[in-house]
C-alpha cells in the first residue's frame, strides 16, 4: 500500500525514531510503500536549527538521523504531477494550510493515502471528505489489520 508521508512525520521520526512513527516507518516494508516529495526536504531544511535545538543531537548524528529516515521514503519530483492534480489539490488545501498542497497532490497523483500528524491538515481534509487521510493511530491499526490477511 502506497503512503505519501509529510514533514510533520519526518519531524517526529527525526525527534523519537524509538517511538511508534519510527517503528512504523522503519518495520513496516511488507505492508506500507513510503513516498514523499522534495518539498519536504525544502522544509526539514528550513527547520534544521530548531530541529537540533529539541532533538539535542548534534549536526552530524542529526544528518545520520536524516539519512536514515530518508533511506525508508521514495522520492517523486513534484514536476511528474500534472497540472489538473495539482489544481485540484490547491483546491482543497487553500482554506487549511497551501504549504500542504504537495503533500495531497502526490497522494492523489500515486492514488495513495497520506500519513499525517498535522491536526489542522487532518481534520481540515476530513471536511472536505478527503478519503485517502491517515493519523499514526490508524496506520497503526491498517499494519495489524494488514498483518493479519
Amino acid at each position: 500500500m502506497k503512503i505519501v508521508v509529510d514533514t510533520n512525520i519526518i519531524f517526529s521520526a527525526l525527534l523519537n525514531s524509538n517511538g511508534t512513527i519510527g517503528d512504523l516507518l522503519f518495520n513496516s516494508d511488507r505492508t506500507f510503500e513510503f513516498y514523499s516529495c522534495n518539498y519536504m526536504r525544502y522544509e526539514i531544511f528550513n527547520h534544521w536549527e530548531r530541529l537540533k535545538k529539541i532533538s539535542k543531537l548534534s549536526d552530524g548524528q542529526l544528518q545520520i538521523s536524516y539519512a536514515e529516515v530518508l533511506s525508508k521514503l521514495k522520492f517523486i519530483n513534484e514536476e511528474l504531477i500534472p497540472v489538473a492534480v495539482w489544481l485540484a489539490a490547491e483546491e482543497i488545501t487553500k482554506e487549511i494550510d497551501i504549504d500542504d498542497t504537495d503533500f495531497v497532490a502526490l497522494a492523489n497523483f500515486l492514488q495513495a493515502s497520506l500519513w499525517t500528524g498535522d491536526k489542522a491538515l487532518y481534520n481540515g481534509l476530513k471536511e472536505t471528505h478527503f478519503k485517502a487521510l491517515l493519523n499514526t493511530t490508524e496506520l497503526v491499526a491498517l499494519r495489524v489489520e494488514m498483518g493479519k490477511q
